[in-house]
This record gives structure tokens, sequence and C-alpha cells, in this order.
């Protein structure tokens, strides 16, 4: 490093890119002793720094005093581009969904503590609930949110809530939630009234990628259309959801729809 480099240095960002980058080479973590050891410092250089980094969720602590790496790099370095590929290679899905269930739907992604809608298709009649793309919907009292956190391993689970807690402000998770997610799991989609407009049922559904974790939501949140007897009942339409969803699992690589 020469000397104008060496002046924009920040010692505090180095370590813990350098704890980043020797915890990503490692299988089964590290000690504190053993990182130190290994960037060749003291252990106490290093307490502070790491314990940002759990609570920030990019290490965790492992039987109590090894830290490892966890997903969350992973998750930002994917998030973008392949986000933008699937609201493209779902424009077309969604449509026909609208068209076959008479209703709007929406497709939803986690990102930086909140359920974010990145693609949105109105109803083809007059009357359906659409929600803006951009907007930021809860995690806990949606059909989306659900979805997301069921298809997640529970590490992983964890983070979200740890996330959505420090930037969204919405708490704790619902323990009822918490017991429900292991069941929409099994059933493999959620249906529920929507806790912000009466009338309204969520019906939604899980996008997979090749490693059989959620990276979208789709839902359908369904009204019932009395001036159309010909529209598909809740069930249908439902099952249309998942159906949906199950291609666009194909379109992004998982095997396991």
């Amino acid at each position: 490093m020469n000397e104008e480099d060496d002046r924009y240095r920040a010692p505090a960002l180095d370590k813990g890119l350098d704890i980043l980058e020797l915890l990503a080479g490692i299988d089964g973590g590290l000690t504190q002793a053993e990182i130190a050891k290994q960037l060749g410092r003291t252990p106490n250089e290093f307490y502070r720094m790491l314990d940002r980094l759990v609570r920030r969720g990019y290490v965790t602590r492992l039987d109590g005093d090894r830290y490892s790496l966890t997903l969350k790099l992973f998750g930002l370095a994917q998030l973008h581009a392949p986000t933008r590929r699937l609201a493209s290679y779902a424009t077309p899905l969604m449509r026909d969904l609208a068209q076959a269930t008479k209703q709007a739907n929406q497709l939803c992604v986690f990102d930086r503590g909140s359920v974010v809608v990145i693609a949105q298709q109105e109803a083809p009649d007059y009357w359906g609930i659409s929600i803006r793309v951009g907007s930021h919907i809860s995690l806990f009292n949606t059909g989306s949110g659900h979805v997301l956190l069921a298809f997640r391993s529970e590490q992983e689970r964890n983070m979200m809530i740890a996330e959505n807690r420090r930037i969204a402000g919405e708490g704790d998770a619902p323990p009822e939630l918490l017991s429900r997610l292991d069941q929409i799991r099994a059933r493999g989609y959620e249906v529920m009234m929507s806790a912000q407009t009466a009338g309204v049922q969520n019906l939604s559904a899980p996008i997979l990628g090749p490693d059989g974790r959620a990276i979208a939501a789709l839902t359908c949140p369904f009204i019932s259309l009395v001036n159309r007897p010909d529209a598909p009942a809740m069930e249908q339409a439902a099952l249309l959801v998942v159906e949906t969803a199950e291609a666009l699992s194909k379109l992004a690589g998982s095997n396991l729809v």
C-alpha cells in the first residue's frame, strides 16, 4: 500500500473485513483466540468487532465460543439482479393468474428487514385489491411475510426477525405465528384473513430457489366478487396461486416442485 492509499485507511472497517474474509474460508468456525492468532493480533482487539458483527447478523456464535459466517452476505450479494430478473419472468405468469382468478396479485421479497412489493398485477375487471410496487408491508401479519418466514431455515428465520426488529421496528414475532410456520410449510401455502382490509383473504405461496429456500412470495388478496358468478371460488384461486408459484420456482432453478 502506498502512502496515498494509506491516508484513507479505516482501521475498524479493515478489522471487520479481515474477520469476514477469514471466516469465509473456514468450516466449523473459529474462537476469538483463534481469529486473533490467525490475524496476528490480540484477542481483546476483536471483542467489540465480533459483538457488532453478531448483532448485525453477519456472524453467528456456535456452541457459545466459536464464530461462523451467516448467510447474510450471500443474501446481499444475490438480492438485486436476481430480483429484477424474477420480476421480469413473473409478469406474464402474474397476468395469466389475474385473468384466471379475476383477482389482483403481487410478488414480494424480504429486503433489509421488511417485506417489499417488487411486482404487482391489477385485477382484470373493475374491482380488486392492489398494492403499489415498492411498498413495505409487515413481516408478521401478512400472507407474504408468513410464507417468506415459513420456507427458511430456523437460523435464517431468526436473522430475518432480528433484522426486522432492528430496522422496521415490529418487535418480536408473535408466539402464535412461530407455531403456525411449520403448518404453512407442510401445507405449502398460506390462507389468512387480511389484518389490514376487511373481507380480504390473503392467498400466498412461496417461490423457491434451487436450495428450497423462499426467495419471494406470490400473494393474491382474494375478495368475493358478487357480480362475477363465473369467478373461481377461494379454494380454486388458492390452487391457481400455488401452480403459478411453482412455475416461477422452476424458472428460478428449483427442482423441488
